[in-house]
């Protein structure tokens, strides 16, 4: 599996994610997960499951700096104090006294953003958090939180996936060295469906998901989410960095996005999308 650097930050390029999976699914698929080879981990806190992904990380036996473990910190943490407070109960959930990247989840709160920022930085300084970022920022706010901070950002994680162009986030992010983390690349259940990506596996023995999967991390600094809760699609997700897609291949999955493609657009946590 390759690695994205940015900003210092060595980002598996390959992640498992864990939205909407509930203590039990995480304690059954995420020990296998890391068994196969999976080192980066993604969750948070208004996922209710960070408690589950520290016992499940801890059961492996696989030491703590091999892993490479995100969580985020919800909107409703207001305050100095509190967004403090708020993940040192992270940390003891998870197990850690560190986690890899700490990313504001959605860009509104009743928190300024300098004061996130800060809080952020605080973190880091501390020693709580290594790298800092940010999730669903548009190129504005995105702009933002780099000036706002005194340690570089080093990660937006957006919503990305073969129906929705976000090429001009991911090249603002190539501007300030940030990196790009996707989620949904699945699209709802659209992928596996398309008929454009499932020929397109055809010519690798690949699915549409894998596909998907390898068009994602193929792309500068571009990291890719995975979920699953299925023993089975562990190791199809998992084996994506054994086969190429051509350009000819990459454009055609680019060409899939239209204009209505965004699925994930909550209006009191959501930016102006660029």
């Amino acid at each position: 599996m390759h690695t994205i650097h940015a900003h210092g930050a060595n980002i598996p390029a390959l992640g498992f994610g864990t939205f909407r999976m509930p203590d039990a699914e995480v304690l059954s698929i995420l020990p296998k997960a890391l068994k196969l080879g999976f080192r980066h981990v993604d969750t948070a806190q208004i996922y209710k499951n960070e408690a589950a992904v520290g016992e499940a990380i801890a059961s492996t036996g696989i030491p703590r700096d091999e892993i490479f473990l995100t969580t985020k910190v919800w909107v409703d943490r207001v305050g100095h104090d509190a967004f403090i407070a708020s993940v040192d109960e992270s940390l003891q959930k998870l197990k850690t006294d560190h986690v890899d990247l700490l990313l504001l989840h959605w860009p509104q709160s009743e928190m300024p953003l300098a004061d996130r920022m800060g809080a952020l930085n605080a973190l880091r300084q501390a020693g709580k958090v290594k790298n800092i970022g940010v999730s669903n920022f548009s190129t504005t706010l995105m702009e933002e939180a780099v000036r706002l901070s005194d340690a570089p950002v080093v990660n937006n994680q957006i919503e990305y996936h073969p129906y929705l162009d976000q090429t001009h986030v991911i090249q603002k992010a190539h501007d300030s060295g940030m990196s790009i983390t996707a989620y949904y690349l699945m699209a709802d259940g659209a992928v596996p469906k398309d008929e454009v990506l499932k020929e397109i596996g055809a010519k690798h023995g690949k699915t549409a998901a894998q596909v998907v999967l390898r068009w994602a991390v193929s792309q500068r600094d571009v990291i890719a989410l995975s979920k699953t809760s299925t023993e089975s699609r562990l190791a199809e997700n998992y084996d994506i960095f054994d086969f190429e897609l051509s350009p000819e291949e990459m454009q055609a999955v680019h060409g899939l996005a239209r204009t209505d493609g965004r699925i994930v657009n909550p209006a009191h946590l959501a930016p102006k999308w660029d």
